[in-house]
């Protein structure tokens, strides 16, 4: 886990992170690793549920075809619904604008056991805003000292938090952009203006840097995932994932009546 954490107040240079980076472990070695922890991870997600103590709440950002979707589908298949729910924040509507830009997030975070995963979240009004010019500085400069806020809140009330950037390289996601272009079937996933985002590529990772660095605490840390291998990517994301809701000691509750010696007929 510490190898992807940020530390608190510390200074990110996502150019110094290798995206491929894969910690020595195989792939065959890395998916049935994965394929364990998705079984732990559904043995704890029962409890959280059934505990009905904690809240989870998990934060995917990335560039885009950098994963988000692909993590969900794969770290989370096993999970019963009843217990998850996933948010996507796209662009805000004339309602939500009228509005702080947490507005709409708020009711998204999870109840009492539950994992909500936020694929995009809050943190594209100092990402895509910042890039873009969408508000002036002195404005989306503030909403780092927000969003510490507004997670030690959640953090004060319950709520786990756990943060994955997951990092991929320019060249990967040109080749991943050219991949949907080239299969018919996967033309739904590619968005003209994405072209336009990547070139952007290195105020994106100016922003990236400096929202993470401003942004991970002891409440709500942030991890940075080598993404390039998608295998790598999603055994780093469940080992953090278990470990995290290992650490929260849940268990069952203590059934009050008296069981014994009852018969179902």
């Amino acid at each position: 886990m510490e190898t992807h954490r940020i530390a608190p107040d510390s200074a990110l240079d996502l150019g110094a992170l290798d995206p491929a980076d894969t910690g020595g472990i195989d792939k065959d070695t890395a998916k049935a690793e994965t394929k364990a922890l998705n079984r732990r991870l559904e043995e704890l997600q029962e409890l959280l549920y059934a505990e009905g103590k904690h809240r989870v709440l998990i934060v995917l950002q990335a560039m885009d075809a950098a994963g988000k979707d692909g993590t969900i589908r794969h770290v989370f298949d096993r999970l019963n619904p009843q217990g998850v729910k996933v948010a996507s924040f796209k662009k805000p509507t004339s309602r939500e604008l009228a509005h702080d830009y947490l507005w709409r997030v708020h009711e998204h975070t999870p109840g009492t056991g539950e994992i909500t995963i936020f694929n995009r979240s809050h943190y594209e009004d100092v990402l895509i805003v910042r890039v873009l010019g969408l508000v002036p500085e002195d404005r989306w400069s503030r909403r780092y000292r927000h969003i510490r806020d507004f997670e030690q809140i959640l953090a004060d009330e319950g709520t786990t938090i756990l943060k994955f950037y997951l990092h991929i390289s320019r060249e990967e996601q040109r080749e991943r952009l050219q991949a949907r272009l080239d299969d018919p079937s996967k033309h739904w996933k590619f968005d003209v203006g994405d072209l336009e985002q990547r070139k952007l590529w290195d105020d994106y990772m100016s922003a990236y840097e400096t929202a993470i660095s401003e942004t991970s605490t002891g409440q709500a840390p942030w991890y940075v995932i080598p993404a390039e291998h998608k295998w790598f990517r999603n055994l780093a994301i469940s080992r953090i994932l278990v470990d995290t809701l290992e650490g929260l000691n849940m268990a069952y509750p203590e059934q009050t009546d008296d069981l014994t010696g009852i018969v179902v007929e």
